[in-house]
C-alpha cells in the first residue's frame, strides 16, 4: 500500500499532474480504479462499513456500536495469539510461545484502550438508545467467552446459552473441551520435571481451573532460577503480563459501566456493577499472583 508523508496540502489531482510533469514530487498518488479496488476487496471495507445500522435518533449510539465491533474484532485478535501459544507451550516450544504471548499483550492493550471510545457517553445519551438494545449484552459475546475459556474460566452453562447459534456454540463446546492457555503451561512445567500435581495437570478441562498451593510451589521453584536463559520464569513473566492486561480491561469495563449507567441492572439481566466488579477482582492465574508474597 503506498504511503505518503502529507494528504493536506492542498494538491488537486490536476495540479499534482502537472508538478509531476515538471518532475516534482507528487504529495499523494492518483490511483486507478483498479488499484483502490484491490484495498476494498482485500480488506472488505464495504462491508465493514455497511454493519454500523443505529436503531435511534441519537448520535452517541454510533459511538456505542463501533466501540463494540472494534471490542469484538480485537477478541478476535487476542484469541488467535492466545491460541497460538497454547498449542507452541504443548508442542515443547516455548519461543513462539513467548513470542504468541507479546503480541497478545500488545493487542490487550489496544483493547483496553477502545474503552476510551465510550469516555464521554453520558447517562442521558446512553438511555435514549439503551432500549433499543433489548436484551443484547456484552456478556453473551461468543467471542469473550471463549477468551474466558482460554483464561480457564470454563462454564458448560455459559457454553450452551449459545445453542441457537452452530458456529459459535461448536467453537465454545470445543474451547471448554481443550486445555486452555495457564493448563498447557502447567503442563509443560510437569514435563519439565517441576511438582505441579497431576490433578492439575491432567484435569476436567471443562471445569473451572481452581489454585492449588502445591502449583505456587512449582512456580516458585521457578522463579528461585533467575538466570537470563531460564524460559520458564520468561514465560511466568509473560503469563503475568498477559493477566494484568485482563484485569485492566476488566477494570475498564466496570468503570465505563459506571459512568454511563451507574448500579442499573445490565441490559443482559445480569447485577450489572456487582458482576463486573466480582470480575475485575478474580485474579486470572492466580498462583503467578499469590506466590509474590513468599518470595
Amino acid at each position: 500500500m503506498a504511503m505518503t508523508a502529507s494528504y493536506d496540502n492542498g494538491w488537486s489531482a490536476a495540479r499534482g499532474a502537472a508538478a509531476e510533469s515538471a518532475g516534482e514530487p507528487r504529495s499523494c498518488p492518483v490511483l486507478g480504479a483498479d488499484e483502490a479496488a484491490a484495498y476494498t476487496d482485500y480488506v472488505h471495507t464495504e462491508t465493514l462499513l455497511s454493519l454500523q445500522r443505529p436503531r435511534t435518533g441519537e448520535p452517541a449510539e454510533l459511538d456505542f456500536i463501533i466501540a463494540t465491533q472494534v471490542m469484538e474484532l480485537l477478541f478476535r485478535l487476542v484469541r488467535h495469539h492466545w491460541e497460538a501459544a497454547r498449542d507452541a507451550l504443548e508442542a515443547d516450544d516455548t519461543g513462539s510461545a513467548l513470542a504468541a504471548l507479546r503480541r497478545g499483550a500488545g493487542t490487550q492493550d489496544v483493547l483496553a484502550e477502545s474503552w476510551g471510545l465510550l469516555a464521554t457517553l453520558t447517562p442521558t445519551e446512553f438511555d435514549r438508545f439503551r432500549d433499543a438494545l433489548g436484551v443484547a449484552s456484552g456478556v453473551q459475546s461468543a467471542s469473550y467467552r471463549q477468551l474466558e475459556f482460554l483464561l480457564g474460566n470454563k462454564s458448560a452453562g455459559l457454553a450452551r446459552a449459545h445453542e441457537d447459534l452452530p458456529l459459535a456454540h461448536a467453537e465454545l463446546e470445543r474451547a471448554l473441551a481443550e486445555p486452555g492457555l495457564y493448563d498447557a503451561a502447567l503442563r509443560l512445567l510437569r514435563r519439565r520435571g517441576l511438582p505441579v500435581p497431576h490433578e492439575a495437570a491432567e484435569r476436567d478441562w471443562r471445569r473451572p481451573y481452581t489454585a492449588d498451593p502445591r502449583v505456587e510451589r512449582a512456580w516458585a521453584e521457578v522463579y528461585a532460577d533467575e538466570r537470563p536463559e531460564n524460559d520458564l520464569l520468561q514465560l511466568a513473566e509473560a503469563l503475568l503480563d498477559t493477566a494484568e492486561r485482563v484485569t485492566r480491561w476488566r477494570h475498564r469495563h466496570l468503570m465505563a459501566v459506571k459512568r454511563a449507567m451507574g448500579a442499573k441492572p445490565g441490559t443482559g439481566g445480569s447485577s450489572g456493577l456487582d458482576w463486573l466488579a466480582r470480575n475485575a477482582a478474580q485474579d486470572v492465574f492466580p498462583e503467578l499472583w499469590s506466590l509474590r508474597t513468599g518470595v
